[in-house]
């Protein structure tokens, strides 16, 4: 796992609670998707269980909505070496994953602006798309 890089983009400029979910739907689509990610369940001094966490850091970097689409286009070739995980702010208009499906699937392509990216694979190619972006602080 130690050649393998997973990171979560977000749009900068959203409200903090659009980012916080933003960040969480991504990272449970990353760990159902890529389950290697998850590490066995832990044992604590009492002899407690706690589930597994992540065992790859996952930063949470920024960029520009239009830098999100841009990535996101570039993201397409690199599949499915990259696995990729993107969330449209349709997820902030529609109340069921129906209406979010149906918004994905008509378009028009102005209604769809991701909010977030996600991506796992080689270390290499994920620093490659991503290396130019701060953390989101």
């Amino acid at each position: 796992m130690s050649d393998h890089k997973c990171v979560i983009v977000i749009d900068e400029n959203l409200p903090l609670g659009v980012i916080a979910n933003t960040a969480a739907v991504i990272a449970a689509s990353l760990g159902r998707l890529y389950p290697d990610m998850i590490g066995h369940d832990l044992t604590d001094h009492q002899g407690h269980v706690h589930q597994g966490i992540t065992t790859l850091p996952l930063p949470i970097l920024k960029a520009a909505t239009d830098v999100l689409k841009c990535m996101r286009d570039q993201l397409r070739e690199l599949e499915p070496e990259l696995l990729v995980i993107d969330l449209i702010s349709a997820t902030r208009t529609t109340r069921s994953y129906e209406e979010y499906a149906a918004v994905m699937a008509q378009g028009p392509d102005e209604a769809i602006v991701y909010q977030g990216l996600g991506m796992i694979g080689d270390r290499t190619l994920v620093t490659r798309m991503t290396g130019n972006l701060g953390l989101l602080r």
